[in-house]
């Protein structure tokens, strides 16, 4: 299997599928670079260069002790397209992994970058607080944690139904789906998911998404139960210069798997990467 080190010796592992433009995708919490797939095999198909990787902490990547923040996550991602000598790249990134993506620019630019696509994404912010009122409290990410601690496999089990919307009337997710996330969640050793709550609630990257300058497309469920659109793409939007904000009417946080919004998801985006 592909790896690549990171600065600090941890194994990064990733897929490298097809040939052309590199479109590179970065996952959410808790989840790996198989939650990718159907995309990254359909801008494969479609004469991209699809690559995904499993963020440190889980899948087939190492489980380092430390690092599992969004800084070290970016400079993770920095190393990916680094060794890889990826240039007019497609950044893409879903919930946490859209945190990553906004870090990496924050910090290294977009030299080696020419769009980018936030799915469900965390920033600018996700926590409640006097400046960001619109946040969820802190007791919300507490509840977290604590699943994760104590018995992460149920608390995994909950997490899907709300993830996919699985508590609406009329959801499409299927069962298969649910157990895929229950999969992929368990494949993340405990210390990197416990880690990785405070990264993707906690980590104001107002900044950083004032430093992107290259086209930006904002897709974001308004039945999101996990990142709230209200704190989320709403304020990233008005962040991002020139950026195109699509709100998909019903979608939850997991729209990319769900029957009734993945092609228009799909569609979006190979259309986003042609444009």
């Amino acid at each position: 299997m592909p790896f690549i080190t990171a600065q600090d010796g941890t194994e990064i592992f990733y897929k490298d599928w097809g040939s052309g433009q590199p479109v590179v995708f970065s996952h959410g919490w808790p989840l790996t670079a198989d939650a990718w797939d159907p995309q990254a095999k359909l801008v494969a198909d479609n004469g991209f260069r699809a690559i995904a990787h499993d963020r440190r902490g889980g899948g087939r990547s190492g489980q380092p002790w430390n690092g599992n923040d969004l800084d070290t996550y970016a400079e993770d991602l920095a190393s990916l397209i680094e060794a890889l000598d990826l240039r007019d790249t497609i950044l893409v990134g879903h919930s946490t992994g859209g945190g990553e993506v906004t870090r990496y620019i924050g910090k290294h630019g977009t030299e080696r970058v020419a769009k980018a696509v936030l799915l469900g994404a965390i920033p600018p912010l996700m926590l409640k607080t006097p400046e960001n009122p619109e946040g969820l409290p802190i007791e919300v990410f507490d509840d977290i944690r604590n699943g994760v601690a104590n018995d992460r496999s149920q608390f995994y089990q909950d997490l899907g139904v709300a993830f996919f919307g699985a508590n609406r009337p009329g959801s499409t997710v299927t069962q298969g789906t649910r157990d895929a996330f229950w999969l992929w969640s368990m494949s993340v050793g405990i210390k990197g998911a416990y880690d990785c709550v405070k990264a993707f609630s906690e980590t104001d990257l107002t900044e950083d998404l004032e430093r992107f300058d290259i086209p930006t497309l904002i897709v974001h469920g308004d039945d999101d139960q996990i990142v709230p659109i209200v704190a989320a793409a709403a304020k990233s939007s008005k962040l991002v210069t020139g950026s195109t904000l699509k709100v998909y009417q019903g979608a939850p946080h997991g729209l990319s798997m769900v029957p009734e919004f993945t092609d228009q998801f799909n569609a979006d985006l190979l259309a986003f990467a042609r444009g």
